[in-house]
């Protein structure tokens, strides 16, 4: 009997094929876009808006990700679409766990130092809120559904199999898809290459320009690409620097970085005329590099006690740098080490200890080695942490004295905690002088005050009443501990006869992480402006003693880590002439400009703060020491100065440029 057909039946089956076929794609591109959106929601970046353009942007990218789903049968996209969905997510939701202690994004030399995230599980667990089930909640229906779809395909292929007219009809519809698939997937590549570059390379002509030729800040290239397409970016910029690091430098460039240094050198020169070079030669040094130390806290009481009593009172004897900013990136406490012994500017992204630990620097350690002092790096965890095992090696130092070289005999927070790491560490120090009475430079960093915080409650001496249990809170417990173990430091340098012949510096790596401007605004009892904000998260102290308690008092002048290494050098009689340090001596120069990793400055008479989108035009320009805002362009000789100091100092690193300027001389 004729096989007569329903026109109407035909095109119902039609309009039902082209709904299995692409229905669940077109879900993926819509709960993508849902996720994306709320994402970008719960970043909270100032002046980057999720406009139109950016959404045509997002389906674009999630177009070009996942077109070749529609080249599968349809059996199997629906399966495949949620694998891609949970990798998807996967990824949106580490940017967002990740941006909310770093304010920035993963990238792939972050990626390197994933074998650093076992140690951050209290960290990363205090940064996930209850509020992220919704990121996940899709995939749960999803699995349901795909199982139950999973087992009517089975069985629907199991009562067809015997059919001779279903494998002939099989077959043809086979040949049928097989076109489809190859004409949907090209098709989407097509549009979302459309969708994506279009857009992008109009804005980097436009309102963008130059947004992938310098060394923009993440948050801008994902102002411009979204997320996905950031990635990509950054990819392929990754394997850019790679390969860039291993071309010739070009003479432009080249003439560039020389000129730069040959002003530094100008300037050391200079510094070497000044009554303070040399004071102190052979003089020991330690430097003490405090987690999370923030300046808001010096000089401050909470519920009538002060939170860092020892450190105001060796205030009374040093000299303070009132103004004094951390410069670090996404290395965060190794960007401090690198600025403070090394005197460049960190990576824009990643870990300069990570990325680059085989490149030439002219490090505190190798410099104070070379005249003859003994050196060490003290720190209480494991020796890979951050690759320092590796670049300590680099750095010239005679001994990396780590976790397995202490006794845990006082565990708190990630490791031993502060006061019985001081007190091993110069207990260490003495066994050394004792066998060998050179000079000693000793870089110590404490760990107890880390994120999240969270001390024991015996420890916890301060009561911090209105700020309830809030991070905040937890922070000045660490802070006080630390400071109580600092005093304890003092006081066994001075039991063991080293005080008067050692050149102590106290300072803080990094901000806290803490964003919560509330907060702050309880604590301190006023409204803070975005200024304050800004030197709020951004300086951290810097104490110096020296043997005789000459210089003591508090300086204004604007200064950085970078400049640590040099004014070291300086006090002891070494000259900087001939090595590539990026600093200034504190006690030589005044007129200087300290510039941060986000493109942010200050000097004695401007203070720049970039905008979220890292446009110039939309940053902030004040006039201090007023703290009044002033006309954008009264920043702009300076800000462009800043720039080409991180772009030099950027150059120096990934191009291995010290050795190559060394092999020319």
């Amino acid at each position: 009997m004729p096989n007569i057909s329903n026109p109407i039946l035909v095109s119902h089956r039609k309009k039902f094929t082209w709904l299995r076929s692409y229905l669940p794609y077109l879900l993926f591109l819509i709960i993508m876009i849902l996720k994306l959106g709320y994402f970008h929601d719960e970043l909270n970046a100032r002046n980057i808006d999720m406009s139109r353009i950016d959404y045509v942007i997002a389906v674009g990218s999630l177009l070009i990700v996942s077109f070749w789903v529609l080249l599968l049968p349809v059996r199997i996209r629906i399966i495949t679409l949620s694998l891609l969905n949970l990798l998807l997510t996967g990824v949106i939701y580490a940017d967002l766990v990740y941006y909310r202690y770093f304010g920035d994004f993963i990238t792939v030399p972050v990626l390197l130092q994933t074998g650093q995230v076992g140690s951050l599980g209290d960290s990363i667990r205090s940064l996930i809120y209850s509020s992220d089930l919704w990121f996940f909640v899709d995939l749960i229906l999803l699995a349901i559904f795909g199982l139950l779809y999973v087992i009517h395909l089975y069985r629907r292929s199991r009562r067809n199999r015997s059919s001779l007219h279903s494998v002939q009809k099989q077959r043809a519809d086979q040949q049928a898809s097989l076109r489809s698939r190859l004409v949907s997937g090209v098709l989407a590549f097509v549009l979302g290459t459309i969708l994506t570059v279009g857009p992008i390379q109009h804005s980097s002509k436009t309102w963008a320009a130059g947004l992938f030729e310098g060394n923009w800040w993440n948050m801008t290239l994902y102002n411009v690409t979204g997320l996905l397409a950031f990635h990509g970016y950054d990819v392929y910029r990754y394997n850019k620097e790679r390969m860039n690091s291993r071309a010739a430098i070009s003479d432009e460039d080249l003439e560039e970085t020389v000129a730069y240094f040959s002003e530094k050198q100008e300037e050391a020169r200079k510094a070497a005329q000044a009554e303070t070079f040399g004071k102190y030669k052979g003089k020991n040094v330690i430097i003490v590099q405090v987690e999370a130390f923030m300046n808001f806290v010096i000089g401050k009481e909470i519920g009538g006690e002060e939170i860092t009593p020892h450190f105001n009172k060796l205030m009374k004897e040093s000299l303070y740098f009132e103004n004094f900013y951390h410069q670090t990136g996404q290395g965060r406490t190794s960007d401090a080490d690198f600025l403070t012994n090394i005197s460049l500017h960190p990576l824009p992204t990643g870990s300069v200890f990570v990325r680059y630990p085989d490149h030439e620097y002219d490090s505190l350690s190798s410099i104070l080695g070379s005249e003859g002092y003994h050196t060490a790096a003290f720190h209480a965890y494991e020796s890979s942490f951050w690759n320092r095992y590796t670049m300590y090696k680099n750095m010239g130092y005679d001994e990396f004295i780590n976790r397995n070289n202490y006794i845990m005999d006082e565990a708190v927070g990630w490791s031993l905690g502060d006061k019985s790491f001081f007190k091993q560490s110069v207990n260490y120090i003495t066994e050394e002088q004792a066998k060998n009475p050179a000079p000693f430079y000793s870089f110590m960093i404490t760990l107890t005050s880390h994120h999240p915080y969270v001390m024991p409650a015996s420890l916890q001496e301060l009561n911090t009443g209105s700020l309830g249990k809030t991070m905040l809170a937890d922070y000045l417990q660490s802070i006080h501990y630390a400071d109580a173990a600092l005093g304890e430091l003092v006081e066994q340098l001075k039991k063991e006869g080293l005080w008067d012949d050692t050149l102590l510096l106290v300072y803080g790596d990094h901000d806290s992480s803490i964003k919560e401007k509330e907060d702050y605004e309880t604590f301190l009892g006023t409204s803070l402006s975005d200024l304050e904000m800004h030197q709020m998260m951004n300086q951290v102290p810097l104490l110096m003693h020296l043997p005789d308690g000459d210089k003591a008092g508090i300086y204004l002048e604007p200064a950085g880590q970078i400049d640590i290494a040099p004014t070291v050098l300086h006090l002891l009689g070494i000259s900087t002439e001939d090595n590539y340090l990026m600093g200034s001596d504190l006690l030589s120069t005044s007129k200087r400009m300290t510039v941060l990793r986000t493109g942010a400055f200050a000097n004695s008479d401007l203070v720049y703060i970039p905008s979220e989108d890292r446009l110039f035009e939309n940053g902030s320009c004040y006039e201090m020491p007023a703290g009044e805002q002033t006309d954008i362009h009264a920043c702009k000789p300076s800000y462009e100065k800043s720039k080409l100091e991180l772009s030099i100092s950027d150059r120096l690193i990934t191009h291995n440029l010290i050795h190559k300027l060394r092999a020319k001389e």
